[in-house]
């Protein structure tokens, strides 16, 4: 089975915001919900759920970000 970038979603509170997707991305995070609720054996519920951990997990993982946060002045 493929290694996804993401493993099961923590329940938190959230921040409420509203955010416009294209259709396309909006099928993928569809179809990425559904290979990833097979994955980890608990349905992600709502694919919106997976927003959040995604932004999180791709900023993490921004190298040039995570310098440039290093290098900000207080």
């Amino acid at each position: 089975m493929a290694k996804l970038k993401l493993g099961a979603i923590a329940d938190d509170k959230p921040v409420k915001m509203s955010i416009e997707l294209p259709a396309a991305v909006h099928r993928d995070l569809l179809a990425y919900a559904e290979v990833l609720g097979r994955e980890t054996g608990r349905p992600v519920g709502e694919p919106v759920r997976l927003i959040a951990p995604m932004i999180e997990r791709f900023m993490a993982t921004d190298r040039a970000f995570a310098k440039a946060r290093r290098n900000r002045k207080p």
